[in-house]
């Protein structure tokens, strides 16, 4: 007799389930662990990045700082989305569109599942501004400021609408934390650019 034991979860798909009493990792769980820990990862180092992109307009020594950690924020990002589709959506996306109207109706009353498609663009452009960075970071720093504004902020909604306001339990207020700090170090680094102009002149 196999320790495992196929299941039917509440979405219709079959899972394994451990039959051993102390077996702590069964298929389900590590999925689902990992899962999560993917996503953990990808925010602290989004945090990391975004706080060093900010702060780096006035040391510069964090360039390097923020890139690396840019970079793994994206490296833990596909990872997460790659779990999440082979274990939550048996890599299909009209089940995933699905769960996300589920989880938007939940929230809004709204029925409509196109945020898995803001999750695509995340991805992909998050993937190439780190190719780019890496590629010609000279260029990459010298790229017009309304990209880099309208790009982070794009970035900021994200990881705020699905910490905040989709999250629940301890990722909402990691979320909750995150965010405000990154607006008080943006907000603290904005007056001290101001001051820095004023004085200048």
């Amino acid at each position: 007799m196999f320790p495992w034991q196929l299941i039917r979860s509440n979405k219709g798909s079959l899972r394994l389930r451990s039959l051993l009493p102390y077996a702590s990792l069964s298929p389900v769980i590590s999925g689902e662990l990992l899962t999560r820990l993917s996503i953990w990862a990808a925010l602290c180092a989004y945090g990391i990045g975004a706080g060093s992109v900010l702060l780096a307009r006035h040391h510069s020594n964090l360039q390097r700082i923020a890139r690396l950690a840019w970079t793994a924020a994206c490296f833990f990002l596909l990872i997460h989305i790659s779990l999440a589709f082979h274990h939550y959506h048996n890599w299909s996306h009209v089940d995933a569109y699905r769960d996300t109207a589920r989880q938007t109706a939940e929230m809004t009353g709204l029925n409509w599942g196109g945020g898995v498609f803001l999750n695509y663009l995340l991805a992909m452009l998050w993937l190439a501004d780190v190719v780019y960075w890496w590629i010609t970071p000279g260029r990459h720093a010298q790229r017009p400021r309304w990209i880099t504004v309208v790009w982070h902020g794009f970035v900021f909604f994200m990881v705020f609408n699905g910490t905040v306001v989709f999250g629940k339990g301890p990722v909402r207020w990691f979320g909750i934390a995150l965010t405000a700090g990154l607006v008080l170090i943006w907000w603290r680094t904005r007056n001290s650019g101001i001051a820095t102009q004023t004085s200048a002149r």
